[in-house]
């Protein structure tokens, strides 16, 4: 399917809710006062003019232990194939589930669900591919408390991202491909494979009262990770995962995140640079968030000899609460996750218009802000505006790292501006 699909204007909803006391939490189809949420049973959700597919009609067990995704293929296939308001029913229980993908084009459909665990066999996953996909609709509203759990101990070990440029990526938990107008609201994510959340190439997309998790030690498990997308919108939401809390790729313009408490790792731009015809960055707003712990805090890092040249502008960092972190703020463009990198040309990608605004707490390292630029496209228009870092331990300032770059400065500034 092509990303011209999404031209189409149709009505699509789906919507995942957890089964409480045996009832289903249910979403009645929108219509012109938009979306109500309802509770009701299963038999209370059959109205006259609603058809209902219930996915164990369709031979889902919800053992949590048999694949139960032709169960939820046919009854996918049969909701998009009806008309008028129309319900997937996933009742209470948990379910395993091999790769799947939810595609469009379809008519208003509902969907109601538990608790869904990934299958753990890698050979059932395609190269770059999500556990559970969503592609090529208008309108989906994903949402209620549901739980998807992409059971990453297993598929951890073969992760050789880390040591190896040219590996094979494992799944993420959850995919969003050429979207429109979509609603994402309070749903958890535990232990993916890879990505929590992707979004490519989507638009208007909201976001908020997400939580996020996965052990310290596991490796690329970003929280939410947004490429080529634009009018991107992400708040009140809880991460701790094994890599960035949130990144923000190439393409994307128009990204807001805001209310973001984030443990274990950071809010990041980047990596840019590492590919061909990579598009710019622009529009990026994050703010009023807390970062507790972390291995750095606000990072935009670029890779050194970049095949092309690219921009990212026009991004501000605004009051941050930055609570015991390693690096507090650091634009590295010399970025390199291997042992070493081969080549020492400098990054092709052009840092400007970035604002550091209201960043306050304590700093784990010596050096709290650290602009390493890229010597062949330096940084320019880089703002710091009222910075009061402290070193955790109390004892003397902490310090700052400049190279390549002329900051302006203004208001409060601890630890002291660059020489």
């Amino acid at each position: 399917m092509g990303t011209d699909i999404i031209g189409i204007k149709l009505l699509y909803v789906l919507s995942f809710f957890f089964c409480v006391n045996g009832r289903g939490l249910g979403l009645a189809s929108s219509g012109a006062n938009g979306v109500q949420m309802l509770e009701r049973s299963p038999a209370e959700l059959k109205g006259a003019n609603t058809h209902l597919f219930n996915v164990r009609s369709f031979g889902a067990q919800a053992d949590g232990h048999t694949d139960d995704r032709r169960a939820f293929t046919a009854a996918w296939k049969e909701a998009c194939a009806s008309t008028g308001k129309v319900k997937l029913l996933i009742p209470k229980g948990t379910y395993m589930i091999g790769p799947i993908t939810f595609a469009g084009p379809c008519n208003s459909v509902s969907s109601l669900t538990g608790y869904l665990k990934a299958t753990t066999d890698l050979s059932e996953y395609g190269f770059s591919a999500g556990w559970i996909e969503f592609g090529w609709m208008k309108g989906l509203t994903l949402t209620g408390g549901g739980t998807f759990d992409g059971q990453g101990v297993e598929a951890w070990p073969y992760n050789k991202c880390p040591i190896n440029a040219n590996c094979k990526l494992l799944p993420t938990n959850l995919k969003f491909i050429a979207m429109n107008k979509t609603v994402v609201r309070g749903i958890t994510s535990v232990n993916s494979k890879f990505f929590h959340i992707a979004l490519v190439e989507c638009n208007n997309f909201k976001g908020s009262q997400i939580k996020i998790s996965a052990p310290e030690n596991s490796p690329n498990t970003d929280g939410i990770h947004i490429e080529r997308s634009s009018g991107v919108y992400f708040s009140r939401s809880l991460i701790g995962t094994g890599d960035d809390c949130i990144s923000v790729g190439q393409g994307n313009s128009q990204v807001t995140i805001t209310s973001i408490t984030s443990v274990i790792f950071d809010i990041c731009v980047g990596s840019l640079g590492k590919y061909p015809n990579e598009e710019d960055v622009s529009g990026l707003v994050v703010k009023d968030c807390t970062m507790t712990g972390t291995t750095n805090g606000i990072r935009i890092k670029t890779w050194a000899n970049s095949p092309d040249s690219s921009e990212a502008t026009n991004m501000t960092f605004e009051n941050i609460v930055m609570n015991n972190v390693t690096n507090p703020i650091i634009i590295d463009q010399a970025y390199c996750p291997f042992m070493s990198c081969a080549s020492k040309a400098p990054s092709r990608v052009k840092l400007s218009d970035i604002y550091f605004k209201n960043i306050r707490g304590t700093s784990l390292s010596a050096v709290a802000v650290t602009l390493k630029c890229s010597r062949g496209t330096p940084c320019q228009n880089i703002y710091l505006q009222d910075v009061h870092l402290d070193l955790s331990s109390g004892e003397k300032h902490a310090t700052s790292s400049c190279r390549n770059v002329r900051v302006k400065y203004s208001g409060t500034q601890i630890p002291p501006p660059c020489a």
